[in-house]
């Protein structure tokens, strides 16, 4: 499946997850129910993936974690934010570098409509 194809089936995970739940919760809720979700499509999800660094061939342990990678190609990031700021972008974006992942979804579920809450990132590898 390509990376297009799982943000489709994420996007819609997300909206149902969204229209059940509404704004306003923390994004450990949205995640695991966004995780739910997925898991009854059958995804290979890892939830919460350490991440590491590397920096002069030494792999360091920066205590960074992805929320959700699926099936190894599509990394979500998951907020509960007034406001999406380039901060947010940034950090996905880092964590598409460092897994060498080629697409990224940064859904902020605070919103009224999730369509106005899901931003597409891609790596130009």
């Amino acid at each position: 499946m390509t990376e297009n194809e799982l943000s489709k089936i994420v996007f819609d995970a997300a909206l149902k997850v969204h229209q059940h739940l509404g704004p306003g919760l923390l994004e450990s809720a949205y995640e695991e129910c966004l995780f739910f979700e997925l898991c009854k499509k059958g995804l290979f999800i890892q939830r919460q993936r350490a991440l590491p660094l590397i920096y002069e061939d030494v792999k360091l342990d920066a205590g960074y974690r992805v929320d959700l990678l699926i099936e190894n190609k599509l990394i979500v990031e998951i907020k509960a934010v007034q406001v999406l700021n380039d901060i947010h972008l940034a950090q996905l974006l880092t964590y598409l570098k460092l897994s060498g992942c080629k697409l990224g979804l940064l859904i902020n579920f605070n919103v009224t409509l999730i369509k106005n809450g899901i931003k597409r990132v891609a790596n130009n590898l």
